[in-house]
């Protein structure tokens, strides 16, 4: 059994990390696009709120043990990594924690339609964009998710 954290992150934590995870627990189908209705069968998937910015959600384990979260923490991913890696090394589990930022997976399209969903709250005008664009990234997500796991790997 495997005991790294794996902590897949984005600015918002609502579309690129909860789909990764998704993809990493074999939630989502790897081999092909998800249809619309598997994005949004995804608990967090375009409905994480601002409260939820900076809290850890656990999605499960992967087939070696290691947990597997999601997390949106706006503009800040590389200062939350720092502030996190250092405290789980002065704690002694630095090595047990992986961060993956998502953000470079994201299209301008699940931007606009992520802002016009979640920070408008205009679901029914930003949510067909945000899909939209997730499929089309679907591809990328899935070769990062690849390279975590195969970092991972007994």
């Amino acid at each position: 059994m495997g005991g790294k954290k794996i902590i897949y992150h984005c600015y918002g934590g609502a579309h690129s990390s909860v789909t990764a995870a998704a993809i990493h627990l074999g939630v989502l189908d790897p081999a092909k696009v998800p249809e619309k209705d598997e994005l949004l069968a995804l608990s967090l998937f375009d409905r994480q709120t601002r409260d939820g910015h900076g809290r850890l959600h656990f999605f499960g384990f992967d087939e070696w043990g290691n947990q597997v979260f999601s997390v949106g923490c706006r503009n800040m991913g590389m200062v939350l990594e720092r502030v996190l890696q250092e405290t789980a090394a002065l704690l002694g589990f630095g090595d047990e924690l992986l961060f993956v930022d998502t953000l470079h997976c994201v299209s301008l399209k699940m931007r606009i339609g992520g802002y016009i969903s979640r920070h408008l709250e205009l679901v029914g005008c930003g949510r067909p964009l945000v899909v939209q664009g997730t499929r089309e990234v679907y591809p990328r997500l899935v070769q990062l998710v690849r390279q975590v796991k195969a970092q991972v790997a007994p």
